[in-house]
């Protein structure tokens, strides 16, 4: 058992929250119990993550999709009211970190999701500012299109939309995770290959086309599953705490 002020003095110390200009806030977002020992993380604090970790008698949900964002609808009605009555009945701290996960160079999304495709990193996509998310390097080894294509649905249990010649041979990228396709000219800028992100939108193929820069849009959520569950696990061996990845299934 954890106090619940150690946790978050802990991790916000380790995922450097004050660095971040945000659109959410970071750490507590809803207070529960006061000492923590059973967590349950997922990617987005939604009404199944929340029934999930009700069943299983967690103190704690610690998600990388939180609430309170910017621009949104302010009163506690409709699902927001349910989450929160879930939450706050069950005497459950919500936990969240948005860009802070993003960026971690160890428990971070786009450093996990090098991980698993197996992508080399070379440094940060905007080396202008440090505290940008979105990372540039190099694919194991050199791929076309088509390769890398079934390569990344492969790992990610999702068949990814790719925007370019399939027998185009690949071996430059940048990547951001979750809904990044507005870095797509970053990516160009750079002069890659390949850009691959969550999410992608109308301008983004054309701007791919016509610089002939590949994009991969590979799901949000599939590409954002892997920083929370790490830092779960980091969590469970630094504070002998029970901690379970829940991945609440989401084809966006």
């Amino acid at each position: 058992m954890l106090d619940r002020r150690e946790l978050l003095k802990h991790l916000d110390a380790l995922l450097q929250t004050s660095r971040f200009r945000d659109y959410c806030p970071n750490g507590l977002q809803v207070a529960g119990r006061e000492h923590v020992s059973r967590i349950v993380t997922g990617v987005t604090a939604s009404q199944a993550l929340i029934d999930q970790a009700i069943a299983l008698g967690a103190d704690t949900v610690l998600v990388h999709h939180g609430y309170f964002w910017k621009g949104e609808d302010e009163r506690v009605v409709g699902i927001k009211k349910e989450r929160l009555k879930a939450l706050l009945t069950n005497d459950i701290n919500l936990i969240a970190y948005h860009l802070p996960l993003d960026a971690h160079p160890v428990y971070g999304n786009n450093a996990q999701l090098a991980d698993i495709l197996n992508l080399q990193t070379d440094g940060l996509l905007n080396e202008a500012d440090p505290y940008s998310v979105g990372n540039i390097g190099r694919l194991p080894r050199p791929m076309s299109g088509k390769e890398f294509c079934a390569w990344l649905g492969e790992c990610l249990q999702r068949e990814p939309l790719h925007i370019g010649e399939e027998n185009d041979t690949i071996e430059t990228i940048a990547w951001c995770t979750g809904g990044a396709q507005g870095y797509l000219q970053l990516a160009v800028d750079a002069g890659v290959d390949a850009f691959l992100t969550g999410e992608i939108n109308e301008p983004a193929v054309h701007l791919a086309r016509e610089t002939g820069t590949h994009f991969f849009s590979a799901g949000h959520h599939a590409t954002e599953r892997y920083g929370v569950k790490a830092l779960g696990e980091y969590l469970a061996e630094e504070f002998s705490l029970d901690v379970e990845f829940i991945d609440i299934d989401n084809p966006v």
